[in-house]
């Protein structure tokens, strides 16, 4: 249901007239769906359970009547907070004290506070030492000034957990648990979360007193305003080919691309910039400043291309954010519904283009599934995909891990029919970044080869680093045994290794990688026939570099998003 077909107003929800004046403020006329359902029932002081997705109004659902409720002077003295929002991050956590701040400016003694990880404890330790109502928070840092006693629950009334489904991946919710035996039993408890099912619903029951439960239409069924587009990719090379293409269309104006960790989004941060495109990262690796500074450049319209991971983006509530591009597919469906969800904000219009590799062919199925649509695939004439998709085979186990773009190939890492990784070896149709492909001969990083040249190297059955060698001898530091060793590499039986790494049977490794079967590869490349950069058997250079750089982008973690 449309806003415009809403009969109900914000004045039939008997909210205070000051809160309403805010609201006209902000610009909102009509409640949406889980506004109307939810204001109601927190008014009536009954604890409750919703189910209501990222764009759907559910920080203004229980934000509202919560200052409606502190409209009123406490009953009990103190200066310990009235309220207690929870939530996962810490871009949620401002966005929703910032809310909060939006819809109380007319309401005297009206404090809120903010907790978080990733800044100083002094400032936090001065604002919970004044008078405040409203206390926003994540788990870890709340238990850090609860366990230092610098928080009294005392006159606490309402504990709300926004986006619960979330705190439950990434492993908050004992933390959950143990907070919420620490609060009065007087407490009126709300929770929401994407989905009420399984361990959120057995949550719920654990916490929530007789709730009431509210679900909305799912976003799923209700993002008419959101194109979704589809691309099919053959590997890293192919699908950093089509991310080029797309971004040099200036229509694209604000832009999130998610990838699947904060090493990845940090290494396409570099292959951008090194492209001309003004381009951040935001991941949990980030100090709280750069975080913010980050945020406010996106807000502010100076940067136009946003590299996030999941976790991270959680908060982000940017209305001109107007496509969001999955680099890498989301790991569970729920994320794909909250990715697409940061642009067609407030009913404006956005687009959602993912890409999908042929091991991604049984996760996109299940995000169809999920959504209850088929997401209409698009070429690009000249950079159509040369894999067919296939949905019914058995998804395989990749080699190397789900890697920087999906597909077999991770970075530095294996790759076998259909997947390169990054700088990589490759066989069987499967492009290592710098777009090496190979079958059964391939020439290695700029080499000159029939079958398998080395670095800068010109031979017919392997040369070493810039040797020139001819019959499966190599100029290197190590000597070789039919077929050639690659720099400061030792060869093997019927292979050549790759720099630094030792050949196997039948293959040739790449940069510190596996190699790959009936090719040998170069230094930090494979051989290819028509290969970018490598004259391995004809093929011309393209016009502008596609994703070229001659060092690897750098990590500081070790670590998977948190």
């Amino acid at each position: 249901m449309s806003l415009e077909d809403q009969n109900m107003s914000f004045e039939d929800l008997n909210l205070h007239p000051k809160i309403l004046k805010a609201i006209a403020e902000a610009g909102y006329t009509k409640p949406t769906p889980i506004q109307e359902d939810a204001i109601p029932i927190i008014m009536s002081g009954r604890d409750l359970r919703a189910s209501a997705q990222t764009g759907t109004g559910k920080t203004a659902a229980f934000m509202l009547p919560t200052l409606n409720k502190l409209a009123e002077p406490s009953e009990l003295p103190g200066k310990g907070p009235r309220v207690l929002i929870l939530v996962p991050t810490r871009e949620l956590a401002m966005q929703v004290a910032t809310e909060a701040m939006k819809y109380s400016k007319y309401l005297s003694r009206m404090k809120t506070v903010c907790l978080y990880g990733g800044v100083p404890y002094p400032m936090q330790i001065r604002d919970l030492a004044r008078p405040y109502e409203i206390l926003v928070a994540t788990p870890g840092r709340l238990l850090d000034h609860c366990e230092q006693k610098r928080i009294d629950f005392s006159r606490l009334e309402l504990f709300i957990l926004d986006e619960a489904d979330r705190m439950l991946d990434m492993g908050f919710i004992q933390s959950v648990e143990q907070l919420a035996a620490t609060l009065p039993e007087t407490v009126q408890t709300l929770m929401f979360s994407a989905t009420l099912k399984g361990n959120i619903y057995k949550l719920s029951e654990r916490l929530l007193k007789n709730p009431l439960e509210v679900s909305v239409t799912p976003v799923q069924q209700n993002k008419d305003n959101i194109q979704q587009h589809l691309y099919f990719v053959d590997s890293l090379s192919h699908k950093l080919q089509l991310l080029d293409h797309l971004l040099q269309n200036q229509a694209l104006e604000q832009t999130i691309i998610f990838t699947s960790t904060k090493r990845y989004a940090e290494q396409l941060v570099t292959i951008l910039q090194e492209n001309g495109h003004q381009a951040a990262a935001l991941h949990g690796d980030m100090n709280q400043h750069k975080r913010s500074q980050t945020i406010l450049r996106i807000r502010q319209g100076k940067t136009r291309i946003l590299v996030a991971t999941d976790v991270a983006a959680r908060g982000i509530d940017v209305q001109a954010i107007g496509h969001v591009i999955n680099f890498d597919l989301p790991i569970n469906v729920e994320d794909y519904v909250h990715r697409i969800g940061r642009t067609g904000r407030a009913e404006a219009k956005g687009v959602a283009i993912s890409f999908a590799a042929p091991n991604d062919m049984l996760m996109l199925k299940r995000i169809e599934q999920y959504i209850e649509q088929a997401i209409i695939p698009h070429v690009i004439e000249g950079m159509e995909a040369q894999i067919k998709p296939n949905f019914s085979s058995p998804r395989s186990k990749p080699r190397g891990g789900r890697g920087f773009g999906g597909g077999n190939g991770g970075y530095r890492g294996n790759s076998g029919s259909g997947g390169g990784g990054y700088r990589g070896s490759n066989s069987s149709g499967g492009g290592g970044y710098r777009g090496s492909n190979s079958s059964s001969n391939g020439g290695g990083y700029r080499g000159n080869s029939s079958e398998g040249g080395g670095y800068r190297g010109n031979s017919s059955n392997g040369g070493g680093y810039r040797g020139n060698s001819n019959d499966s001898s190599g100029n290197s530091s190590a000597g070789n045994s039919e077929s050639g060793s690659g720099y400061r590499g030792n060869g093997n039986s019927e292979s050549g290794s790759g720099y630094r790494g030792n050949g196997n049977s039948e293959s040739g490794s790449g940069y510190r990688g596996n190699g790959n079967s009936e090719s040998g590869s170069g230094y930090r490349g494979s051989g290819n026939s028509g290969a970018y950069n490598g004259n391995g058997g004809g093929g011309a250079r393209p016009q502008r570099r596609s994703f070229d750089s001659n060092r690897a982008p750098s990590s500081k973690s070790r670590y998977a998003d948190s």
